[in-house]
């Protein structure tokens, strides 16, 4: 490959339509537009959403519910996957985020008790359950709530 030889990606380029240049170029006199009507305007059309006075999609479908701006969403952890962790080691969320357990922290980690731990660890999250404080003190490790 040599530098006059490069070309953009296929369909990468566009060339500008100019309309109003004459009845030759095929856009000429009305633009393209048609004749009269709201779309042949400047500043014509319709809102988006807008269905000609039916009755608009976004209207018929009814709506539930209440949606809670201050939910904190917690990146969920289960037990069984804190064994790939050395006994004694202190698990913070940074951690589990490094080794790729948790991929994005949200407003922090919660543990659950899926499954069995077998490792004797100090676990630090903003949340557990009560089965995951259980098994991580059956197993001879610590908990605390960040």
């Amino acid at each position: 490959m040599k530098l006059h030889e490069i070309k953009p990606a296929e369909g990468s380029r566009h060339t500008r339509n100019r309309v109003g240049r004459g009845i030759g170029s095929g856009n000429g006199k009305t633009s393209g537009r048609g004749h009269k009507g709201q779309n042949s305007r400047s500043g014509g059309g319709v809102r988006p959403g807008f269905e000609g006075g039916q009755n608009p999609l976004y209207r018929r479908l009814p709506k539930r519910g209440f949606s809670n701006p201050n939910r904190k969403e917690y990146a969920i952890v289960n037990l069984d996957t804190l064994n790939r962790f050395e006994a004694g080691t202190v698990v913070t969320p940074e951690l589990l985020v490094e080794t790729g357990v948790v991929s994005n922290l949200r407003d922090g980690v919660k543990i659950l008790g899926n499954g069995e731990l077998n490792v004797k660890l100090t676990v630090k999250a903003q949340k557990f359950s009560e089965t995951a404080v259980e098994k991580i003190a059956a197993a001879g490790g610590n908990t605390e709530v960040i």
